[in-house]
């Protein structure tokens, strides 16, 4: 009986020895919550979709408490919540240039046919690990949606030319539709650089033409009327300076036989091969 009282004497003495230590380090090393989180926590969206560059709207609510964020940064925030935010913390609301999704393709079905069915799940991840997809075009759209099903802002629709069309009042730039896509087709790009780049096939000449009408067949005429430095031609495409891109003006397009670059001032989205008889868009 005096084994187990005296064990129970010890255990009780650690638990009052570590209960102190825990007692000691929480005055110590607390972080006293910022009274104003919950309000600001409130004033955003509750979307929690990354697009801000943190995990979620209580990730930016605390970098927006420290001073490390503007209002601005939320990206899905209204012009009125941003100015709510701004207001109730006495910040400036900041300047962002604003991102959306550009898709790096634009032939569809009347561009770039089937070569085989594809039998199966109808989403583009499955039919891209199915001898590609069967798309006459390997590097290109497979238009099966995998992007608009992403979407959690409604911002993304499927064309009745098989490819999908971006809505930029709506699109948050949060990177779904970037990760969803198994051809690597959707990337972030700010609306302050309108010069685009609509194929991503790394061939050359009538290789190219031969799997897509619009493809870039690498003739080089972009980088060519483009000030200096700002397109360089890389594995058959070009590639597009982004600190200079604004610069390069809408001049590189108009040389373009297929109509695979693109400038789109204002953000506005052109799916090529709509726009004339000949196949081609120009901005």
């Amino acid at each position: 009986m005096g084994d187990i009282t005296t064990a129970a004497v010890i255990m009780l003495g650690l638990a009052l020895f570590f209960a102190a230590i825990l007692v000691v380090a929480y005055r110590f090393f607390r972080v006293d919550e910022d009274p104003r989180l919950e309000k600001v926590e409130d004033l955003l969206p509750g979307t929690n979709c990354g697009a801000c560059g943190t995990p979620g709207c209580s990730a930016f609510a605390v970098t927006l408490l420290a001073g490390e964020n503007t209002p601005s940064g939320c990206t899905v925030a209204s012009p009125e919540g941003v100015e709510a935010l701004a207001d109730f913390l006495g910040v400036a609301a900041g300047d962002l240039d604003r991102s959306v999704a550009r898709l790096h393709c634009a032939g569809g079905t009347a561009q770039a046919g089937q070569i085989a069915e594809y039998e199966g799940y109808k989403n583009c991840r499955g039919a891209a690990l199915v001898t590609g997809g069967g798309k006459g075009c390997a590097w290109g759209c497979l238009g099966l949606g995998d992007c608009d099903v992403s979407c959690d802002f409604d911002a993304i629709h499927m064309s009745a030319n098989g490819l999908p069309v971006v809505d930029i009042n709506k699109c948050t730039a949060c990177g779904d539709c970037v990760d969803a896509c198994p051809k690597d087709l959707f990337h972030l790009q700010p609306l302050s650089q309108p010069l685009l780049v609509q194929c991503n096939v790394p061939l050359a000449g009538d290789a190219a033409m031969e799997h897509c009408i619009v493809a870039c067949d690498a003739c080089g005429r972009c980088a060519q009327d483009a000030p200096m430095n700002i397109i360089e031609m890389a594995g058959n495409l070009p590639q597009i300076n982004p600190l200079r891109n604004a610069q390069a003006g809408p001049g590189p397009t108009f040389r373009c036989p297929t109509g695979a670059i693109q400038w789109l001032p204002g953000g506005q989205f052109l799916e090529a091969a709509t726009q004339n008889k000949e196949g081609h868009s120009h901005a």
